[in-house]
């Protein structure tokens, strides 16, 4: 996109800011209007349309090129929420320090292989039974996102979106294992972390409220494992060639619906309303892209980025209040305007790491950050337990992962 970005006005970006702004502002200024889907495809519409229209006359093989990408990126996500959402793991186990803490640390594994939205929707209903009959229990929810909802999915393409849209522009699917120090020193950092805060909260407990956690539980239930099978054809699917990488995850998500039990679908309380949610805002977050990152890729020096631990505070920062895919896209075409030595994708491994660590660790910081966080909150709430507002959660998340950010950006400013 060289030549687009060359030719690019200034002025068709503003589209893109529209985008990612009306997704951080509108669930916070117009709640009730911005829960419709319908209201959402309006607004994605009016925004993106222009610039589609736009891109149609001055470049329309590089608007081709970003819709192919975001069918993949759609495909992807939706099989994997189709297969996850058929699972169902019943049952009340008691809620001890030690097994809280090995559920948080079982959802960071799986997250990397069902994505962070598959992991959250498959463990969070079963952890909030747990632990519903504690009064001490508000903690729980809060490391959950931390953990399961952001940290845990940073070692494969599937683990976090943003990851997966490196992938596509060309990142090895094994590189991100590269990143498992990070996700060792973030993850084991948190569980330990609530382990301790758990164990304090537990203790607070009195024994009728223990003794009745131990004579609620109910033995775990999986129901829906054959899903197991699609999911990892969904896995395999993602090492093939386009077309037929989408054709297979679209046949493992049609068999998950048509042969994989309904009761555990029901069980979930399944809807198609929030994978609607993500193609519409995401249609128009492909479109409206296109000429920022074609601006980033010829422009992009000019931003005064120059270091890896600055790419990973700003991919940080922005993907805090915006979607953290379209902001890990747009400081990578930044990084690779540089013309620095290519050792991924047009980049230092160092940069890619930077931008990597940024979007999906600081993803956690806010409710917006990443789509399974809003969903977790939802969740929680409906089952009663007690959630802080949006800048109280953005306070204490903060407060909770700067040493992991201190410590990265710091081993960064010395590479």
């Amino acid at each position: 996109m060289h030549g687009l970005g060359a030719s690019t006005p200034l002025w068709s970006v503003i589209p893109f800011a529209l985008m990612l702004g009306g997704i951080a502002v509108m669930p916070l200024a117009l709640s009730h209007w911005w829960e419709s889907n319908r209201n959402r495809a309006l607004y994605t519409a009016a925004v993106s349309l222009p610039i589609a229209l736009w891109l149609l006359f001055v470049d329309s093989s590089a608007l081709a090129h970003s819709m192919l990408e975001y069918v993949s990126f759609l495909v992807l996500l939706g099989s994997l929420y189709v297969i996850a959402g058929g699972i169902h793991v019943s049952g009340d186990l008691e809620g001890t320090p030690g097994r809280n803490a090995s559920l948080l640390a079982l959802g960071a594994v799986l997250a990397n292989f069902v994505g962070t939205t598959g992991a959250s929707m498959l463990l969070i209903r079963t952890l909030l039974r747990t632990n519903k009959q504690r009064k001490n229990n508000a903690h729980i929810p809060f490391f959950f996102i931390l953990i399961v909802s952001n940290c845990g999915g940073l070692l494969t393409p599937l683990g976090d979106p943003p990851l997966f849209l490196g992938y596509l522009r060309g990142v090895p699917f094994t590189w991100t294992l590269g990143l498992a120090p990070y996700w060792l020193l973030a993850v084991g950092y948190l569980v330990a972390l609530f382990w301790v805060v758990d164990r304090r909260a537990h203790a607070l407990e009195t024994r009728e409220t223990l003794a009745r956690d131990r004579a609620e539980a109910v033995p775990v239930r999986v129901r829906g494992a054959i899903n197991v099978v699609y999911l990892a054809g969904v896995i395999a699917a993602v090492f093939l060639p386009s077309p037929w990488r989408e054709l297979v995850m679209v046949g493992m998500a049609l068999l998950s619906l048509r042969a994989a039990p309904r009761e555990a679908r029901d069980a979930n309380g399944f809807t198609w309303a929030p994978i609607v949610e993500v193609a519409i805002l995401f249609a128009g977050i492909f479109v409206t892209m296109v000429p920022a990152l074609a601006l980033l890729e010829a422009r992009g020096d000019e931003l005064g980025l120059a270091q890896p631990w600055q790419f990973f505070l700003v991919t940080g920062a922005l993907s805090s209040v915006l979607d953290n895919a379209p902001t890990y896209l747009t400081f990578l075409s930044a990084a690779q305007a540089l013309q620095l030595p290519a050792d991924v994708v047009g980049v230092p491994a160092t940069f890619l790491t930077a931008i990597s660590l940024g979007a999906v660790f600081m993803g956690a910081n806010t409710y917006i950050g990443n789509g399974p966080n809003f969903m977790v909150k939802a969740i929680a709430e409906e089952s009663g337990y007690r959630m802080p507002l949006f800048f109280g959660y953005a306070l204490q998340a903060i407060a909770v992962l700067t040493p992991v950010y201190v410590l990265i950006g710091a081993w960064l400013a010395l590479r």
